[in-house]
Parts: C-alpha cells; sequence; structure tokens
C-alpha cells in the first residue's frame, strides 16, 4: 500500500486517477481506517487530503457557508453561524459516532461512505447541498442529492474527490430539522430517519417544503409529494397525516435484524411529522 499526502486537490486527483488498483481518500478516516483493520478494503492507494489549504476550514459564501471536506463534525457542531443558519444538517453530522469520533469524521466522508443509513446526508440533500468535486480534468459542483448510486456506492468518477460542500443562504423564517430512530440510545445506525426543511410565508403559512427519508432504500429518498402536502399549510394534523402517509407511500425498506419493512416504513412517517413540526417552530411558525 502506497500513501500520499497531498498538498493540492489537483495533486490528490491525479493521483487517485492513475492509480490502477484500489484507492481511497483519507480526510477524517472513521470510515476508511476501520473497513482496512477489519480486513474490508485493501488499498493500493491511500491519498490523505487534510494538508490541502482550505479543506479543514469553513467560509462565509453567499448567505451561506462553504464546508471543506475535512472539517470535522465536532468543529461544524460548534460554528453558531451553520448551527443558527442549518441546524438540522447539524443535527444529523453531530448524531455520528462518539465524542471521539466527531473529532474525526466528515460530512463529506459520511456521504462518500454511501450507507443508506448515513446521517448527513438527508440534512444536506434537504438543504439542496452542493459538493465541490476535483478531478482529472477539473472542478465541478453538483447536488449532494446526486452523489449516492446505492449501498457503498457513489456517483463520483475515478480520480474525483470531494473538496468542500456549499450550505446555501436561506430567507429569515425558514429552517429544518433531522430525526432518526435506532434501537440504542445512541452510537447506532439509524433503522429509519427523516430531515425536513420549510419556508414559511409572514403568516406561518408554509412556501416551501422538502422532505428527505434515510435508511428506507438504497439511497436517501425526496419525498416530492410529501414537501408538496405541507405547501400552502399551517402544519395541522390532517396535513401531517397526509404528509406521512406520502412518506410511507415512497419507502422501500429491507427486512433485517434492525427491523422489519412494515416498521421502517411506518417510522419512516412518524419522524417525518415530528422533524416537520420542529422545523416550523424553528423557522417561526406558532403550534
Amino acid at each position: 500500500m502506497r500513501y500520499l499526502a497531498a498538498t493540492t486537490a489537483r495533486e490528490a486527483a491525479e493521483a487517485l486517477a492513475a492509480e490502477a488498483g484500489v484507492t481511497r481518500v483519507l480526510a477524517g478516516g472513521t470510515d476508511v481506517l476501520v473497513q482496512m483493520k477489519a480486513g474490508l478494503v485493501e488499498p493500493d492507494l491511500v491519498v490523505d487530503i487534510k494538508k490541502i489549504p482550505g479543506i479543514a476550514t469553513i467560509t462565509p459564501e453567499a448567505g451561506g457557508f462553504r464546508i471543506g471536506a475535512a472539517v470535522a463534525n465536532a468543529v461544524l457542531g460548534e460554528h453558531e453561524g451553520v448551527r443558527a443558519l442549518w441546524p438540522g444538517v447539524v443535527e444529523g453530522a453531530n448524531l455520528i459516532g462518539s465524542t471521539q469520533v466527531q473529532g474525526r469524521c466528515t460530512m463529506a466522508g459520511n456521504l462518500c461512505n454511501a450507507s443508506p443509513a448515513g446521517d448527513a446526508a438527508p440534512g444536506l440533500v434537504a438543504a439542496n447541498a452542493v459538493a465541490r468535486i476535483a478531478g482529472p480534468e477539473g472542478e465541478r459542483d453538483c447536488p449532494v442529492a446526486d452523489i449516492p448510486a446505492g449501498p457503498g456506492k457513489t456517483t463520483l468518477k475515478k480520480g474525483e474527490v470531494i473538496t468542500s460542500i456549499l450550505l446555501p443562504a436561506r430567507p429569515a423564517r425558514a429552517s429544518d430539522a433531522y430525526l432518526r430512530f435506532i434501537p440504542r440510545t445512541e452510537m447506532d445506525i439509524a433503522v429509519a430517519s427523516a430531515a425536513v426543511s420549510l419556508e414559511l410565508d409572514a403568516d406561518g403559512t408554509v412556501k416551501a417544503a422538502r422532505v428527505v427519508l434515510g435508511a428506507v432504500a438504497p439511497t436517501v429518498v425526496v419525498a416530492e409529494d410529501a414537501g408538496r402536502t405541507l405547501v400552502g399549510t399551517k402544519l395541522d394534523e390532517a396535513t401531517l397525516a397526509k404528509m406521512a402517509k406520502a412518506c410511507e407511500a415512497v419507502c422501500k425498506p429491507i427486512d433485517d435484524k434492525r427491523g422489519t419493512v412494515a416498521f421502517r416504513t411506518k417510522t419512516a412517517g412518524t419522524l417525518a411529522k415530528r422533524a416537520a413540526l420542529i422545523a416550523y417552530a424553528r423557522a417561526g411558525g406558532a403550534k
């Protein structure tokens, strides 16, 4: 195995593209190092991106924030600006692992690990976040929603690496929330999860809504009908019940020892209802 501490995104991309064998990118390492130790992967090349300038910083941009791919989730959770603008995104990121893991793990790493139960992805997709990707042919921007392709698989091309994620600006009366269900009280993988992002009119009516579900399909699922159900309402009980049913309709989970298809499906709708109410209150809606 070879190890490269890249000092530029171009260097990292060219090295990854040139390697004929198995490659892995090292940012926080909380996934890849565990996989290597367990013998699940034996990379021919590991490219460490932490020394690339700016890759571990959070930068204001166009009313939002650009999150470097090597920003630890513990650092993200302490950033007042990001917490205020996108609290649901931070909630998801801060549920990954233990306190010790939080000091190393990253949102970009969680996204690229491509687990359907990853806690970072639903909030990022609900936020319409955009990843900046460096590759052999230069940089490109890609919606985070388009990156997961299935369990352990992404749409990233050979040699490509995420260098940052942009959380966009949003109106004053807008917020989000993320909830998951796990069998234990902490440090577990979601059986089902939901992220909801809302924008409100001055009178508290929902102007725009985005509902995203995790751990109930091979990738995160944008529940478009569920989001449309919330628009033009103030989240009355009938609307929330209809929204939950719309969530259940797009679920395609698996049966395993952690949860049945029926349980995951019902739980996803329930979590979406609760997350919607939290996001609504955060956005300034009165219930």
